[in-house]
């Protein structure tokens, strides 16, 4: 297994694939994110099962967010950059492997988007038992990535579609 670990997270992925920390690319960290400031990424990038996986990794179990922004608009955002930053590394990263991992992303046909969202197990409140509604967000995140996932995916450790090819511990 490909070992993916963020923050408390451990993140399991079968060896056919190929899978990185996009986040901790050399050319998004020196040369895309000067392009413009706030630019974002995405924390893992998988190729794996005819598709690139793009997934964000929020967890919020020792900590409820505290940003203002809208966690949809967040990770819409974060989705946009990346494949903008994976278009621009198939051409021009330096290390060799990014640049044919961007490549070999580009090529898929099928792009995944995936939010793992860890929370508390309960807020204490009968009306609002977790801090962010999951529906809603979702909702929000088919509105706005259609044209890249119809089916955006949000997951946790008691939740996950079958289709979803790795394991979280």
């Amino acid at each position: 297994m490909n070992e993916v670990v963020i923050g408390e997270l451990t993140f399991l992925f079968p060896r056919n694939g190929v899978v990185t920390k996009y986040d901790e690319w050399d050319f998004y960290k020196r040369c895309f994110q000067g392009i413009q400031q706030g630019t974002k990424a995405v924390d893992i990038l998988c190729l794996l099962q005819g598709a690139a996986w793009l997934i964000e990794v929020k967890d919020y179990r020792k900590h409820e967010r505290t940003k203002p922004s809208d966690l949809s608009n967040e990770i819409a955002g974060k989705v946009r950059d990346t494949l903008s930053g994976l278009a621009a590394a198939s051409a021009n990263a330096e290390v060799d492997l990014e640049r044919e991992v961007a490549k070999g992303a580009l090529r898929k046909g099928r792009w995944r988007v995936v939010l793992h969202l860890e929370q508390a197990k309960s807020t204490g409140s009968a009306l609002w038992p977790r801090g962010i509604d999951s529906t809603m967000v979702l909702q929000k995140l088919r509105r706005r990535l259609r044209a890249v996932d119809l089916n955006p995916i949000i997951c946790n450790f008691d939740s996950c579609p079958k289709d979803v090819p790795w394991e979280v511990g």
